[in-house]
C-alpha cells in the first residue's frame, strides 16, 4: 500500500477498501473516487467521503460491512480470492477512522 500526499499534507490516495480492507487496488485519487468496485465485497469506491469521515459515512459503510460479513463475506470475483484469504488478517487493514 502506497501512502502519497500533496503539498498540504493531505492524503489524496487510497489503495484500501473502507468496507473489507481489500488492498490491491486503488480505491481514491487526488480526493475523488476512481469508480473501482471491489473484488472482494463489492464496494464501490466513493463510499464515503474523503479526509475525515462523518457519522453518516461511517454509519453506511459499517451497514454494508455488517450485511457483506453477515452473508458470508463472499467474494464478489471468487476467482481472485487467494487461496490463503484470512478474512481477519483483511479488515485490519481498514484504518481505524473507517472502522
Amino acid at each position: 500500500m502506497t501512502d502519497e500526499q500533496n503539498i498540504t499534507g493531505a492524503e489524496d490516495v487510497e489503495d484500501f477498501c473502507r468496507v473489507c480492507g481489500y488492498d490491491e487496488e486503488r480505491f481514491w485519487e487526488n480526493g475523488v473516487p476512481t469508480g473501482a468496485i471491489c473484488p472482494c465485497c463489492g464496494a464501490k469506491s466513493g463510499i464515503g467521503g474523503m479526509g475525515e469521515p462523518t457519522w453518516e459515512e461511517l454509519t453506511e459503510i459499517r451497514e454494508y460491512r455488517g450485511h457483506w460479513i453477515g452473508n458470508g463475506a463472499q467474494w464478489r470475483s471468487p476467482t481472485l480470492r487467494p487461496k490463503d484469504w484470512d478474512l481477519l488478517k483483511q479488515i485490519a487493514n481498514i484504518p481505524p477512522e473507517w472502522r
